[in-house]
């Protein structure tokens, strides 16, 4: 149960902080920074939504602005092999569920020739940058692995939970798609490699020819 009485707290101002089980760590510790890079991407989800997003994309992004919640207490409770009681964990279950979204989703966008430039409506550019900030989590996050350790049956206490960083995965697929439903997909403007140099080679050219094609 989380009761906030009293936002300032002043115990953390010596750089350091209590994770979810209570133990005490470091304002720079890796887990720290995972969790708070999950919060970054949440509030950046909370201007997409306040920008504006249609149904089912709006409810979809709810629900994940919530879970995100779970994936940070889940990063900031390390592994205890015997817990007082049960932490809150990401499980399988979640992943799946993003992947479940991320097929509903494509099932109606057309195929891609290149990647896509960053940029569009304010929300669909807001949903290119929770994916960037999705990543960098994800990244901080095996940082963080490699450091502690995962969790497991085999696993010595402290570790993090490895589908919890799946999860950041799965996510950063699933807001890629949301872009692209959020700005439509009649004005996007695909990525050709070197396009402002003469191509290297007839295969190069060609490559360009279709991704041009592609966007008439």
């Amino acid at each position: 149960m989380v009761n906030l009485t009293r936002i300032y707290t002043r115990t953390g101002d010596a750089g350091s902080t209590r994770l979810s089980d209570n133990s005490e760590a470091s304002k720079t510790d890796l887990r720290v920074e995972a969790y708070g890079d999950v919060d970054e991407a949440n509030s950046t989800l909370g201007i997409v939504l306040a920008l504006g997003v249609e149904e089912p994309l709006a409810g979809v992004l709810r629900e994940v602005q919530n879970e995100l919640f779970d994936v940070g207490a889940d990063l900031s409770t390390p592994y205890d092999p015997n817990p007082e009681w049960p932490p809150l964990r990401i499980e399988a279950a979640s992943i799946e569920r993003l992947e479940a979204w991320c097929d509903e989703f494509s099932a109606a966008l057309p195929d891609l020739r290149s990647f896509i430039l960053p940029a569009g409506t304010p929300a669909g550019a807001h949903l290119h940058l929770a994916r960037t900030i999705v990543r960098r989590a994800e990244r901080t996050a095996w940082r963080a692995a490699e450091v502690h350790g995962l969790s497991g049956p085999d696993a010595a206490p402290g570790g993090m939970n490895p589908l919890a960083i799946t999860y950041l995965n799965r996510l950063s697929d699933l807001l890629f798609i949301a872009s692209r439903v959020a700005n439509g997909t009649d004005h996007e403007v695909l990525w050709v490699p070197g396009k402002d140099r003469a191509a290297p080679s007839p295969r190069a050219q060609a490559q360009r020819d279709r991704i041009t094609e592609s966007q008439r």
